[in-house]
């Protein structure tokens, strides 16, 4: 008991200390309603690559596991019903700028016994064609560049209702072919990476139905930086922290709801702001030049575990910037007869970390062999870069195949 009470102690003071800090910081300056999101490389990578989670506002930490588990939570494998089953989808991505960029996603699993899962993906991002020129615009080359990232994983069971699940991911990025870029060799960029996971979900009974809650977390893409030229310091790759939870409830033999809520922070320094060149410090220095001293936040070329606990208070803003670093969504869901699907969600990014507002609305059908799933997405703002973005989800099921051979047989 009194190791319990030490423990408690120990966390409250530990973030305590955080809030202070934060609040020193406002009190030395507040830095709110400027623009500063998060820069990271291959962005791609926090996509949201299917159909189902992407008609239901990006949600999908603690969502009843499917194919797609592998990007939101891998842990969830652990508790799909099925020997095994694979997964491709496709969007055409940010129609309204290029027509010729585009997100393809194949994921898989397979059961080992009934504790055991394995699964794998793999994400394909193309950028469309891009022409290279010379400093008086004359043509150099064509190319087109693209990214992708391999992954295997594996979850399994704890308990009745908890599973976690661990993940290894290779990422590649060719953005410029080697071509030199203000006369600096470029390279294509590479890096490896692990994702954990945890799920819980357990069956209750209100007013006399049946339903089930789940919660899950999973932390994505903890890995080595990424660089695309020798001399150049390398960037941080979107170590994301994802939570949610899910409450479904079956109203009838028929009919079945259930209500999502994600929350994700990156887990990656928040750009500091710099004193400006001319500017006279506190110790009365003249600065000279710009990016050299940092008046509000933390330094952010640190290491990848240094930047992940820094991500928590590292805001030029305090505590208040590192709120608006909070992405959340919310999904819902309808099944009828366990075969068909209706899909709405909501997704909400601060104006200032990137200012992603959209709708989402989904379709899916699910039949014996096979299941279709449609996204729509539907921004709040209008001439956004995403509006009209489709996705497609086709997944086939193994047991049911097997069951259908056997049938003919």
């Amino acid at each position: 008991m009194i190791r319990r009470k030490a423990y408690i102690l120990l966390t409250l003071l530990v973030w305590i200390s955080v809030v202070i800090q934060a609040y020193s910081q406002i009190s030395r300056g507040e830095v709110t309603g400027q623009i500063n999101a998060i820069q990271t490389a291959v962005p791609f990578l926090n996509i949201a690559p299917d159909s189902r989670a992407g008609g239901m506002g990006d949600v999908g930490a603690a969502t009843s596991p499917d194919i797609n588990s592998q990007h939101w939570n891998p842990a969830k494998y652990a508790f799909i019903k099925g020997k095994g089953g694979v997964s491709i989808s496709y969007s055409p991505w940010l129609r309204n700028l290029i027509n010729d960029i585009n997100l393809a996603y194949l994921s898989g699993y397979y059961r080992i016994d009934n504790k055991q899962v394995i699964s794998g993906s793999l994400l394909y991002f193309s950028l469309g064609n891009i022409t290279f020129t010379d400093i008086f615009g004359n043509t150099t080359r064509n190319f087109n560049p693209n990214e992708f990232s391999f992954d295997l994983g594996y979850s399994r069971v704890f308990s009745d209702y908890i599973s976690g699940g661990v993940v290894f991911r290779y990422i590649y990025s060719n953005l410029t072919g080697g071509t030199s870029v203000a006369g600096a060799e470029t390279k294509p960029g590479h890096s490896f990476a692990a994702d954990v996971s945890m799920y819980y979900n357990h069956d209750i009974e209100i007013f006399n139905l049946n339903g089930n809650a789940g919660f899950g977390v999973n932390i994505s893409n903890i890995g080595t930086k990424i660089s695309y030229t020798d001399d150049q310091n390398p960037d941080f790759i979107p170590t994301n922290l994802r939570i949610g939870g899910i409450f479904s409830l079956d109203l009838d033999e028929y009919n079945s709801i259930a209500l999502a809520v994600d929350l994700n922070k990156l887990l990656v320094p928040t750009p500091p702001v710099y004193w400006e060149p001319n500017d006279t410090m506190d110790d009365g220095t003249i600065v000279t030049e710009s990016e050299t001293y940092i008046k509000y936040g933390k330094n952010p070329r640190v290491s990848v575990p240094v930047g992940m606990f820094q991500s928590f208070y590292d805001a030029p803003g305090g505590i208040k910037e590192e709120f608006h670093e909070i992405s959340y969504s919310v999904g819902l869901e309808y099944w009828y007869n366990k075969q068909f699907a209706v899909r709405g969600g909501y997704f909400h990014e601060h104006a200032t970390k990137g200012n992603r507002k959209f709708f989402t609305v989904g379709l899916g059908l699910k039949l014996n062999v096979f299941s279709l799933d449609f996204s729509y997405l539907i921004p709040v703002h209008q001439n956004h870069p995403l509006s009209n973005t489709l996705r497609f989800s086709l997944a086939f099921d193994f047991d049911s195949f097997n069951t259908q051979n056997n049938k003919k047989h």
